[in-house]
C-alpha cells in the first residue's frame, strides 16, 4: 500500500502515513462477478455488476437483441491519477495468489 505524505501549513516538516480501511461490521459486502470499465479525460468508472443463472425468459430476451441485463451492485468512479496503483496491486494480489494456490488465475480476453 503506498504511502503518502502531508505537509501542514504551519510547519514544513512532512509527516508518512498509511491509509488502512476503517471496516467494521456495518461495511457492506458486496459480491459482483462482472466489471464494467467505462473512463472519461478524468476518471474511469467500474460498475460493479451479479450474474445470475439466466432464466428461459432471460435467454428469450437474449435472442432477441443479443443482451443480457445484470442488476448493478456498486459503481466506483477512480481518479485517472489512482488506476496505475490499482492496476498494479491487482497484478500484485493475483501473482502472489498464483504462487500460493493449486490453481491459478489465467488472463482471458475481455468479454464485451
Amino acid at each position: 500500500m503506498p504511502h503518502n505524505e502531508a505537509v501542514s501549513m504551519s510547519e514544513q516538516n512532512p509527516i508518512n502515513f498509511t491509509i488502512v480501511a476503517d471496516e467494521n461490521e456495518l461495511s457492506p459486502r458486496i459480491y459482483a462477478n462482472f466489471c464494467n470499465v467505462a473512463h472519461t479525460p478524468f476518471d474511469v468508472t467500474l460498475t460493479f455488476c451479479e450474474i445470475m443463472p439466466l432464466s428461459q425468459k432471460d435467454i428469450e430476451s437474449a435472442k432477441k437483441d443479443q443482451t443480457v441485463r445484470a442488476p448493478v451492485r456498486a459503481e466506483i468512479v477512480v481518479p485517472l491519477p489512482v488506476v496505475p496503483t490499482l492496476i498494479a496491486s491487482l497484478q500484485e494480489h493475483i501473482r502472489a495468489y498464483n504462487e500460493s494456490a493449486t490453481q491459478t488465475v489465467k488472463p482471458e480476453k475481455p468479454i464485451h
